[in-house]
């Protein structure tokens, strides 16, 4: 008797063409990581505080991109591009690209927070809010996005070259720095190692769970945030990389990102 299987047929989604041209682009590049466990106890109590309050959820995320931008702020090398000249350009805002769900099964969109290190938690937070309902919004919604996946690779390939080696084009297309998620959606620890296609610093949060911590000699349940970074060791050295998520650690679990209005 012959088996016949079932199966569901969809179309590939183009979108993702630009997904694949990132993994590709990823595999080329010296890229270093850095595991951390950050006890984010205070942070997450003060949210449900403000949750219980008000009925208003606070974006987690819009938190994180403000803490990076915030450490980001106190060297600025470590998001540093060498152009054509083989001269290191260092920006002075701290444009973070967020990728945003705007639709459960989609694509995810890459939108820029500009100048973070500039802005408040709350702006942030409006501003992820925003895209989350209305993702048209989002300047990254452009007429060169939506054609990108249907240009031939190699076309597609000489558009990333151009821009990597003139760093203020980079920075108005991709941002200076990058935050994705693989654990923001249970409560479970665990680390995520992405790629990163083009930026120098990259940022991958990953679970939060429950876990005995020491505080004043005694052992309470803590809640834990589990991130990886990442950096193009092109560019940054191993002892600037590991002074940096040191900094990075203390301003998340001090929570002051929330207190800039």
């Amino acid at each position: 008797m012959k088996h016949t299987s079932t199966y569901m047929q969809r179309p590939f989604p183009a979108a993702r063409q630009i997904v694949i041209d990132a993994g590709r682009q990823g595999s080329r590049r010296h890229l270093i990581h850095g595991l951390l466990e950050l006890d984010v106890t205070p942070v997450r109590q003060r949210l449900r505080e403000h949750k219980q309050q008000t009925g208003e959820g606070l974006s987690f995320t819009a938190f994180v991109v403000r803490s990076l931008a915030a450490a980001i702020d106190l060297d600025r090398r470590v998001q540093g591009y060498r152009d054509w000249r083989n001269r290191l350009i260092v920006f002075d805002e701290v444009d973070v690209v967020t990728l945003i769900e705007t639709e459960r099964g989609g694509v995810a969109l890459p939108h820029i927070i500009r100048a973070a290190n500039t802005r408040s938690f709350r702006s942030i937070h409006d501003e992820i809010r925003s895209i989350q309902t209305r993702p048209d919004r989002s300047a990254q919604q452009s007429v060169l996005t939506r054609l990108a996946p249907y240009l031939p690779a190699p076309v597609r390939d000489v558009f990333y070259w151009l821009m990597l080696k003139n760093p203020p084009r980079f920075k108005q297309y991709a941002g200076t720095c990058v935050v994705t998620s693989v654990g923001m959606f249970g409560q479970s620890s665990g680390w995520g190692i992405g790629f990163l296609p083009m930026h120098t610093l990259g940022l991958t949060v990953g679970g939060i769970a429950e876990k005995p911590g020491v505080i004043d000699g005694q052992i309470v349940i803590r809640e834990y945030l589990d991130l990886t970074i990442t950096f193009d060791h092109d560019i940054v050295d191993g002892a600037p990389a590991a002074r940096f998520a040191q900094r990075f650690k203390e301003v998340i679990e001090s929570g002051r990102a929330l207190d800039v209005v």
